[in-house]
């Protein structure tokens, strides 16, 4: 992933990432799927959280280098 990403931009990555899996996850345990797409679901959710995983690295090496940015744990659970 390119290093010339904003921390704008990968905080609100990772916000973003973050809210898709809580939505995808509310739509999984919903009976609003169909039987045949379950399977299709869950590997969007297993996107989702790698996808997210790779941005959290990211995310984690640029905090070490800049001590200005807010937790992890608190900017995921909402409190950034």
């Amino acid at each position: 992933m390119s290093e010339n990403i904003s921390n704008n931009a990968l905080i609100l990555a990772l916000l973003s990432l973050n809210g898709e899996i809580a939505i995808q996850k509310d739509y999984l345990e919903s009976d609003e799927i169909p039987e045949d797409e379950i399977s299709d679901e869950e590997e969007v959710l297993e996107d989702l959280e790698q996808a997210l995983m790779e941005f959290v690295d990211v995310y984690k090496a640029r905090a070490k280098a800049d001590s200005g940015l807010p937790d992890l744990e608190e900017l995921l659970a909402g409190d950034a």
